[in-house]
């Protein structure tokens, strides 16, 4: 893999597309969290020194190949130019015949942003002649996103077949710190999983089964489980079609010997901006929605977390974005630095969600590496080769 900080490589009035992941939370228009952004910026920087023509490439949300004004990338070009205390040229068309030109009349050491790369057909589906008209626009190609490089996209995957490409500095820095962090793994490992949905990590749940001793579900992703296991979650979110996955997650787990734990108590309430009140497995009602996790629960992870040399965290506890129903979230947080500042744990966390939340919480924590990946970075543990790395390579 070619690294894109290489001192002999020269690049003045090169014009490199840099694709990076500003997929950051945006609330009315305002981002409400940037570490995606900051980790971005000495790849810029050390462009901007070497006298490049900076084109970014990045998306935010899922629009399926559509134009949605709400997943403009306007608010993150404004915020980026703040952060580096530089103007940056918006191109807020869809890539088109007229991209080009513009892009060439760009000065050395200047930034332009595209527009949201998934409002292009083109690029979910990993198609060649979108990658290669993306191509047209630069004279290399810098993939600095890992957490998108889990992905067969155009603007990841297909397009390093028409141009010279390099890595950037962020996805050598997360390379790094998880091939160490990887190679020191000590038993017993703990797994700590969220998330919405238990079928975009169906995969991931099945080949750490085999890896791990424990995996603690929590966040909306524990109410898949609360379901299958009979009891009532109310209004929370749920994925009810998904019995014969977790009949199976369950067998596998058997087969692995590794301890599945879900929550025995939750933090309920009517509406996401209500208060909170304490529940246990058995007694939540039709019209409460299940926004965190409970005391006893908090307490049976704490002991897990004592009883791990290994702890790998993916995924919110709760409705953090509420305070009262940060608890659980903040409690796994401050157990997991603590152990890592008193007993030598090896803590990995990941994702965009993870570290809003911690960032969030404006406590003082201590982690072995913090990763702005989600899926990507789980998928790097399972030992995946990342479509977006091997194209690389």
């Amino acid at each position: 893999m070619k690294k894109i900080s290489d001192h002999n490589l020269t690049l003045k009035n090169k014009k490199i597309l840099l694709r990076v992941d500003f997929n950051v939370p945006i609330k009315d228009g305002s981002i409400t969290e940037t570490s995606r952004i900051e980790k971005i910026i000495p790849t810029i920087k050390l462009l901007i020194e070497k006298e490049a023509k900076i084109i970014i490439i990045s998306h935010v949300g899922r629009p399926k190949g559509k134009v949605v004004k709400e997943m403009s990338l306007e608010p993150i070009s404004k915020k980026l130019a703040s952060l580096l205390n530089k103007n940056i040229l918006f191109n807020n068309k869809k890539l088109n015949e007229n991209t080009v030109s513009e892009v060439n009349k760009i000065p050395n050491g200047s930034i332009m942003m595209l527009e949201n790369i998934r409002f292009n057909a083109g690029e979910e589906l990993n198609d060649k002649e979108f990658a290669k008209k993306l191509s047209n626009l630069g004279d290399l190609y810098v993939n600095d996103a890992f957490s998108v490089s889990h992905r067969s996209h155009a603007s990841v995957d297909a397009i390093t077949k028409y141009m010279p490409s390099y890595y950037g500095i962020q996805i050598a820095e997360e390379i790094n710190a998880l091939t160490k962090i990887t190679s020191d793994i000590k038993k017993p490992v703990t797994l700590i999983i969220g998330g919405s949905k238990i079928s975009t990590k169906i995969n991931i749940f099945f080949n750490l089964i085999k890896n791990i001793d424990n995996i603690i579900v929590v966040g909306a992703m524990a109410n898949n489980f609360i379901y299958y296991k009979g009891f009532e979650i109310g209004k929370s979110m749920v994925e009810r079609d998904s019995k014969e996955i977790f009949k199976k997650i369950y067998l596998e787990a058997k087969k692995y010997r590794c301890n599945i734990i879900i929550p025995e108590d939750f933090l309920v309430s009517k509406n996401y901006d209500g208060e909170a009140s304490s529940k246990n497995i058995d007694m939540v009602e039709k019209d409460e929605i299940i926004l965190d996790i409970g005391p006893k629960t908090i307490q049976a992870i704490n002991n897990k977390i004592d009883d791990s040399n290994t702890v790998m965290w993916n995924g919110p506890a709760g409705y953090f974005e509420n305070k009262n129903f940060a608890i659980g979230t903040n409690s796994i947080a401050k157990k997991i630095s603590k152990n890592t500042s008193e007993k030598s744990l090896i803590s990995i966390l990941g994702g965009g969600d993870t570290i809003s939340a911690i960032n969030n919480s404006k406590l003082s924590l201590s982690f072995t590496h913090l990763s702005t990946a989600g899926g990507a970075f789980l998928e790097y543990l399972e030992g995946k080769d990342l479509p977006g790395l091997s194209v690389l390579k």
